[in-house]
């Protein structure tokens, strides 16, 4: 028996090992006609070669759909016999428009699902008339249980100290319910891709070996908390690239990187603040010969130019408006669109050539690195990471504590007693000695919090 062909409404699936892939189909169909039908046990040409149906199998289908779909749909899952062949059907609706699929919105055209382009998804919001449909503001895959409390509690100690919050740290449902992130035990996918892991907020570094986006010398990727993404990009950027050496008579030398760091930061934060979410692309951070780049997938609003937050008293138009609170919150940002501003200030007072790239599918911030030539006859440090310089000053130790200590601050940005015990296996006697070895040779220094000494990294 044969089905007939794929249409915009119809779907056929050979078996439940496609149910990513069909749940993409059901994503693409409602955003395109509210709703439509899906067979498993069938051939894309409708032939009807069945599968095997348990109520296992159906419990599958429905807890993907129910779970990789945002906003939530709650379709009909039957069993029915085709032509004496077990197929599974799933008839479904929704008019909650746009939906995502695993974070990533797609629409039907034909028999295939194509991603959504963001102007796609804001014609999709403003047509529906509801600021909830906006992904941040979306019901996400993660619960309460699925954030890292320890991020979460140096937020809130932050966010408090800065005086921008009166919410003090009890426990974390309280709190993510007073920071509106949450829907009942579920995150919002605004505290999801700030407070939790997702593969939806991640980032792509690379060192190419020349101009060109060619030949790579290195390239990593991760994911996780956006709070801790922007740590570990910063830290990649400032390991890769020239420190300037300056000896004022002091004891300690001065390092000065070729690019201010607060612009870096500044731009890593924007580029989380305004990623399209929704698109399914990754933060990029590229580092070139001349130049470096951070790109965010999400494009410029229309109609504006950079230029236009720079010289003009524009408003500023938010992507995710809930990210951008909660980082302003923390003065992570310091006030709503002034990113650009101070990306440039920061980089005229440095004497740093800087440009602003709208592209289609998104925005680029580029840092025009100095040149090497310049640089001779100065004291430069060329191409050195900070965590090499780092080991020179502790080579003498040999101490496997001490880089494990280091290298977590690597990552995390600073480090207290009790995380140094739990990563070294050391008592906590000899955990406060190695951190006050490393503060004595002014790699780390030691600052205050309401839980105590925390160590951050003296850069």
């Amino acid at each position: 028996m044969n089905l007939g062909i794929e249409t915009e409404t119809l779907e056929f699936k050979k078996s439940t090992g496609e149910l990513k892939e069909a749940v993409q189909s059901i994503c693409a169909i409602l955003n395109k006609h509210q709703h439509g039908e899906l067979y498993f046990g069938v051939k894309p040409d409708g032939t009807v070669i069945g599968q095997v149906v348990t109520e296992e199998s159906l419990r599958e289908v429905s807890q993907k759909i129910k779970n990789f779909i945002e906003p939530k749909i709650y379709p009909e899952i039957n069993k029915v016999v085709i032509d004496g062949r077990d197929c599974i059907h799933v008839k479904f609706e929704g008019n909650q428009a746009p939906y995502f699929a695993y974070g990533v919105a797609k629409i039907r055209v034909a028999d295939e699902d194509l991603t959504m382009s963001p102007e796609q998804i804001t014609e999709l919001l403003l047509r529906s008339g509801r600021e909830g449909n906006r992904w941040e503001n979306l019901i996400s895959n993660k619960t309460i249980n699925d954030i890292d409390e320890e991020l979460l509690k140096q937020y809130t100690t932050q966010a408090h100290e800065v005086g921008r919050i009166a919410i003090s740290y009890t426990d974390k449902k309280t709190v993510l319910n007073q920071l509106e992130l949450t829907e009942g035990d579920s995150l919002l996918n605004a505290g999801k891709a700030l407070f939790s892991d997702d593969i939806v907020q991640d980032v792509q570094m690379a060192i190419f070996a020349t101009n060109e986006r060619l030949t790579f010398n290195d390239i990593q990727r991760h994911h996780g908390p956006v709070l801790k993404l922007v740590d570990i990009a910063e830290n990649y950027i400032k390991s890769n690239i020239h420190w300037r050496v300056e000896f004022t008579g002091a004891l300690q030398r001065t390092e000065i990187p070729e690019i201010p760091v607060d612009a870096i930061r500044e731009a890593l934060l924007n580029s989380f603040c305004h990623k399209d979410y929704a698109s399914g692309q990754s933060n990029e951070v590229a580092i070139y010969k001349d130049r470096v780049e951070i790109y965010n997938p999400g494009a410029f609003p229309e109609g504006y130019e950079p230029q236009d937050f720079i010289d003009k008293a524009e408003r500023p138009i938010r992507r995710n408006p809930k990210i951008a609170r909660i980082l302003y919150y923390s003065k992570d940002i310091e006030s709503f669109g002034t990113g650009l501003k101070r990306i440039a200030d920061a980089c005229d007072a440095a004497g740093v050539r800087y440009e602003f790239k709208k592209m289609k599918s998104g925005f680029v911030v580029c840092f025009y690195r100095t040149d090497e030539n310049t640089m001779r006859g100065e004291s430069f440090v060329k191409s050195e990471k900070i965590t090499d310089l780092l080991s020179k000053k502790i080579s003498e130790i040999k101490n496997d504590a001490i880089v494990k200590i280091i290298e977590y601050l690597d990552v995390n940005g600073q480090i207290t007693t009790d995380i140094g015990v739990e990563i070294t296996g050391k008592s906590t006697a000899q955990v406060r000695r190695y951190l006050k070895t490393l503060c004595d040779m002014k790699v780390i220094k030691k600052t205050k919090s309401t839980k105590g000494n925390v160590y951050v990294r003296n850069n």
